[in-house]
């Protein structure tokens, strides 16, 4: 009851949107489904969050403050740009297979019908994460075999696929799935050449 009791009413209803996103893959949520999943009147609800489109938004902003923190702890803790790329790609993934019902945000599955303004803050999402790829290949100051704006896009690409996947099955099949040997292959074949490069910079 302790920790019950510490939880705000603005995070009972967040909690019970991520909820029921999970449980109703394809379904979209109305108010009163919310309403009744919290415990509340749908008047209540708007006097914590004054539309539903702001419940979204305030789901994303969960997405964007938990992953980015993390990433910050990354760049701080690693130096190589293929560790970096590696544990960056792995925390998006791995938050995803926790989080099914919020990969529905990602993947823009839960937003048909909704305000655009909920797409282009998804779409600002996975922007700042592959500028943030960019970034962490440019500052490895080696020239790749492609670009580092095309290398950064393609991983993301990559990783945005297996969440696509991982909704179209239902949640069925984890994102995490095959990614250590799908991470061999693609570290082998698109990020040796920096390594490649840097040592032969370096002899």
């Amino acid at each position: 009851m302790e920790n019950t009791n510490k939880i705000s009413r603005k995070d009972q209803i967040l909690h019970a949107l991520a909820r029921m996103l999970e449980a109703a893959p394809g379904e979209r949520i109305t108010t009163a489904a919310l309403a009744k999943e919290v415990g509340v009147s749908e008047a209540a609800l708007y006097r914590h969050f004054p539309s539903k489109a702001r419940m979204f938004e305030g789901l994303i902003k969960f997405i964007e403050d938990t992953l980015f923190q993390r990433i910050s702890r990354i760049l701080k803790e690693e130096a190589s740009a293929e560790v970096r790329c590696h544990k960056i790609l792995t925390l998006l993934l791995t938050f995803s297979d926790k989080n099914p019902g919020m990969t529905r945000l990602l993947t823009g599955d839960a937003l048909a019908g909704e305000t655009e303004r909920l797409r282009e803050r998804i779409a600002q999402f996975f922007s700042r994460l592959e500028a943030q790829l960019k970034q962490v290949l440019r500052e490895a100051q080696i020239k790749p075999a492609v670009s580092a704006a095309a290398l950064a896009n393609l991983l993301l690409a990559c990783c945005e696929g297996r969440l696509v996947q991982f909704v179209r099955s239902e949640f069925n099949d984890s994102p995490l799935e095959h990614w250590d040997l799908q991470w061999e292959f693609l570290s082998s074949q698109l990020l040796t050449p920096f390594t490649a490069t840097a040592t032969a910079s370096s002899a």
